[in-house]
């Protein structure tokens, strides 16, 4: 069974979806479609399709063909909660670092649905947040976790294991995987890369010191990460782009290689390389 996500903000009345639909359903495929972005606007979904949550998919799904762009993949991703399924992303968004395929290249959905696709396995972060000495956030990011300041400069200090690394007043800091290097951390400064690699980036926001610059670790290390002396400031952590989280002054939070990963679906037309030189 191949699962259809569209962002029926993109997918306007779903065009794209129902030729998904159209073109597996040739080949014989048994496919349903689950919509993002659409809980709290159902108005905007077509009437005549039927829809399921992608958390309640069986391992039966074989594929998942996820039309928008790099935030709809990272949505789907999170309501997967760390199932292995390969997505195979169609890019109706702008830079779409982790899709597979252009709108113009969308009939390669029918190679893809026959499996001749190319694995990439991209690591993913477990993130935990500690509040005097107790747990009080778990999570989990294809992408990122970052600690951002409520429109203030907020104090970061930062360790590798036991070893302080970093500490700064700046707007905040993101920890990303090689495949967030294209996201947030690269706009704040942070280094491309390659997705497939192995490693945490990362990368103070708007530090108000010269020595702030963006650190590339091991995956065996341990990130900590502590808010100091907000006071009066607020701060917030966000994974993903998902803001979740609203924190303290003292407030911790460790990132650990997750023992999940995600699965990408990749065609043989284009390396990262070329993807990566076009879009920037």
């Amino acid at each position: 069974m191949i699962a259809i996500c569209p962002n029926p903000y993109r997918d306007h009345e779903l065009q794209f979806t129902r030729r998904a639909l159209a073109l597996l359903g040739a080949q014989g495929k048994d496919c349903v479609v689950c919509p993002v972005f659409a809980d709290n606007g159902e108005s905007i979904l077509p009437q005549d399709l039927n829809y399921r949550e992608i958390s309640s998919l069986g391992e039966d799904c074989e594929l998942l063909i996820v039309i928008g762009g790099d935030g709809t993949i990272l949505s789907v991703v999170r309501a997967l909660r760390g199932r292995a399924v390969p997505i195979l992303g169609v890019n109706l968004g702008t830079k779409g670092f982790m899709t597979a395929i252009e709108a113009d290249e969308f009939e390669q959905i029918a190679e893809a649905a026959r499996g001749e696709y190319r694995l990439s396995e991209r690591m993913m972060l477990d993130i935990t947040v500690e509040r005097g000495g107790e747990v009080i956030h778990r999570d989990l990011a294809l992408n990122d976790a970052v600690i951002h300041g409520y429109g203030e400069c907020i104090n970061i200090t930062a360790f590798c294991d036991s070893d302080r690394m970093i500490a700064y007043s700046g707007d905040g800091v993101i920890v990303s995987t090689p495949t967030g290097s294209t996201g947030y951390s690269l706009s704040a400064g942070g280094p491309i890369v390659e997705p497939e690699a192995a490693a945490f980036i990362l990368t103070p926001i708007c530090a108000h010191s010269i020595s702030a610059k963006p650190f590339v670790l091991g995956v065996k290390k341990q990130i900590f990460v502590v808010t100091e002396k907000l006071d009066t400031r607020r701060a917030y952590l966000a994974v993903d782009g998902n803001s979740v989280l609203d924190l303290s002054s003292g407030d911790k939070m460790i990132v650990r290689r997750s023992e999940h990963r995600t699965l990408m679906a990749q065609m043989n037309n284009k390396s990262f390389f070329e993807i990566a030189y076009e879009k920037l």
